[in-house]
């Protein structure tokens, strides 16, 4: 009796031994199957090739200050960690100067499910905001975004937008304009009237044309089949042509300046693509810059910063830009003291 118990007693142990050396065996794979998973996981790093972020850029027309706003953004997001190829895909849609085709674009990018919109100029700005209020906006080449409807203010912003303006020192480049041509008097401006961006602009001329004692001219346009037209109408009338930025203007700078050449008439612009296209000379952004700029912002962004709490940046770069040849082509001579002070003196 005994006996038989002590037995009963080894085999219950035994039966419990081999219960927990098959639990044992079983849970072998199981964690390696757990530390496989985790070694696959997403990596949502800026320096990771898991996670890729899909970013669509919607630009408002094909000019190069719109072009090296796009360049610049893309290298401003390189820098930051985010690469084409590695953990970004970007896409690109151009609308032409067609205002009915941003709408189109933006409703796109969200049917693409788009992590982040890059919007370039005023009107791609607001069809984006227009379409969504969850995915997070950047924008460049806004010359107001709160007149634009974007922000609610330029320090906190207090929607899904930040980004970059691209505000010109409109008043510096009058005064340019009277270094270089102290006996001006009358200047015209070019512009679309439907861009926002450009009547603030040309409010601002205005008011400080008061303190110049300079005469302002308007000639508006809403497109660029108008442009020669309306630089003929101010030949006359004006010693100096002022064109802002303006994304018409801007697409159509090269016939601007040949009319205005052709009638011995200055062009002061309000950015390097425009002197680079022919106009005398500026004092403005750097478009390439601005676009880093906002890139380095877009980086943040991906990786978890607000947009709503992101003050709107302006550019931190200004460049004197001369354009020699336009010089002799009108015939003067830009004062040794402005050329003392040039960033750069174009010499094609």
């Amino acid at each position: 009796m005994k006996k038989t118990f002590i037995t009963s007693i080894v085999i219950m142990i035994l039966i419990l031994a081999l219960a927990l050396i098959q639990t044992g065996c079983g849970s072998g794979p199981a964690s390696q199957e757990s530390t496989s998973d985790t070694s696959n996981s997403e990596d949502t790093s800026a320096g990771g090739t898991g996670k890729v972020y899909k970013i669509g850029i919607s630009q408002f027309v094909e000019h190069p200050a719109l072009d090296s706003a796009r360049e610049g953004f893309v290298d401003g997001l390189k820098e930051a960690g985010f690469e084409e190829g590695k953990n970004i895909e970007i896409i690109v849609e151009n609308a032409q100067a067609d205002f009915s085709t941003t709408q189109a674009i933006a409703n796109k990018l969200i049917n693409e499910k788009v992590d982040l919109i890059l919007a370039i100029a005023t009107p791609s700005a607001q069809a984006a905001v227009n379409a969504t209020k969850d995915i997070s906006i950047l924008v460049t080449a806004v010359t107001d975004p709160v007149d634009a409807g974007l922000v609610k203010s330029m320090e906190k912003p207090g929607t899904n937008v930040t980004g970059t303006t691209d505000m010109n020192p409109v008043k510096d480049q009058l005064k340019l304009l009277k270094e270089i041509i102290p006996s001006a008097k009358n200047v015209g401006i070019i512009y679309n009237a439907a861009e926002p961006n450009s009547v603030v602009q040309v409010n601002i001329a205005k008011e400080a044309a008061k303190e110049l004692d300079l005469t302002i001219f308007e000639a508006t346009v809403a497109n660029t089949s108008e442009i020669n037209q309306a630089v003929q109408s101010l030949v006359s009338k004006v010693d100096a042509i002022y064109t802002p930025t303006d994304n018409t203007v801007a697409s159509a700078i090269s016939n601007i300046v040949k009319v205005a050449n052709e009638a011995k008439i200055p062009v002061i612009g309000a950015e390097r693509g425009e002197v680079e296209g022919g106009a005398l000379a500026t004092i403005g952004i750097d478009y390439y810059l601005l676009g880093k700029q906002t890139g380095q912002m877009a980086a943040r962004v991906l990786n978890g910063e607000n947009p709503a709490e992101m003050p709107i940046e302006s550019s931190k770069d200004l460049k004197l830009i001369i354009n020699k040849k336009s010089a002799e082509a009108l015939g003067i001579t830009i004062p040794q003291e402005v050329l003392s002070r040039a960033d750069e003196i174009l010499e094609k």
